[in-house]
């Protein structure tokens, strides 16, 4: 069956009608791949769901599609939001394919250049606030209720409406829902969408499981961990460097009712986990290795001491392109050579 977006495959499930333009750059179908290295570390059956692969390299696009969808249906001209980068980009490309006006507020010098790229080339208008992310969604959420702009951050609840999706898809590859999902939580939109999105499927009969919400933040932006605003985040992990969550009572009540949890691991943690995945051929931001180093740190406490051989999905959000700076950084950078034969044998070993 020809893949067409996500609302198309889902309508059903999605407030959406005859009338709403649907605004799709074909989004989601993304693949759930099993990881062999982590299996063996954890005894578990562990899968990534590589929203990398996503039209603008994120998860965002799941959300954006509705977002953008609906803001037409309402006949809006303009869109807004504050963002990290990963909104920014996908916001920008969908508004570019609505013929819409798209405007971004991102916290100066910190967001990683190739989301920065994204947003510029669809031709948003990006302003760069002397101050963080919550700041910046302050001022959209206000210029948003006091003006004739849609504002498309994960508050507008048609974005959760997008990314449930990705629920869907995993329980119509796995047969049902996995036993354990760990995820990334920044804005705490995505835990809350793929909450919204199991117990949906459970509802309908597509599904007799529901799974452990399993979520984790950055040590230095983990105000849900530590049930407190974080004024000043501090974390290599970019797209989830967010000290006041818009979703901040809906992730706690995916933690609370799906007999989950949301911890914080540290940036050492998170590109010890970084590594790992691009050990295995997975390319990701460095906020997608927050669930891999959780399950890492989890396994070391027992946590899965008694679900041997049980499932566990684990949400990669972006793609390492996103962000090459921080990929780099500890790298060699190649060395130039003469270009003949015996130099270039001599270098690989033979």
């Amino acid at each position: 069956m020809r893949w067409t977006g996500i609302i198309e495959r889902y309508r059903e499930y999605l407030p959406v009608n005859d009338k709403t333009p649907v605004v799709t750059l074909y989004e989601g179908n993304t693949p759930l791949i099993p990881i062999k290295q982590l299996s063996k570390i954890t005894g578990l059956q562990v899968f990534i769901k590589y929203e990398g692969l996503n039209p603008t390299g994120s998860f965002k696009d799941r959300g954006m599609t509705m977002a953008i969808s609906k803001a037409k249906e309402k006949g809006a001209a303009m869109v807004m939001c504050a963002s990290t980068g990963n909104t920014s980009a996908s916001a920008a490309a969908y508004a570019a394919a609505a013929e819409m006006k798209c405007f971004v507020l991102i916290p100066d010098g910190n967001i990683a250049m190739g989301k920065l790229a994204q947003a510029m080339v669809h031709k948003a208008k990006v302003i760069a606030i002397k101050g963080n992310f919550d700041d910046a969604f302050h001022l959209v959420k206000g210029i948003s209720a006091d003006y004739p702009v849609e504002l498309v951050n994960s508050l507008n609840p048609f974005r959760i409406e997008g990314q449930k999706t990705a629920a869907f898809e995993i329980c119509d590859f796995l047969g049902d829902a996995p036993e354990f999902h760990a995820i990334p939580v920044g804005n705490a939109g995505n835990i809350t969408a793929y909450w919204k999105g199991y117990k949906e499927y459970k509802s309908a009969g597509k599904s007799q499981a529901l799974p452990k919400m399993l979520g984790f933040q950055a040590a230095g932006a983990a105000p849900i961990v530590h049930d407190r605003i974080i004024e000043h985040p501090e974390t290599v992990a970019t797209a989830i460097r967010i000290g006041n969550p818009a979703s901040w009572k809906a992730a706690v009540q995916a933690r609370d009712d799906s007999g989950g949890l949301i911890d914080a691991v540290s940036d050492q943690e998170i590109l010890e986990a970084y590594k790992i995945l691009a050990g295995a051929g997975i390319f990701v931001e460095p906020a997608s290795a927050a669930p891999i180093a959780g399950i890492l740190k989890l396994n070391t406490q027992g946590y899965f001491k008694n679900h041997a051989a049980q499932r566990m999905v684990c949400t990669v959000t972006g793609h390492g392109l996103k962000d090459p700076k921080t990929a780099m950084q500890d790298l060699a950078q190649p060395v130039a050579v003469p270009a003949d034969r015996q130099t270039i044998l001599k270098m690989i070993g033979l």
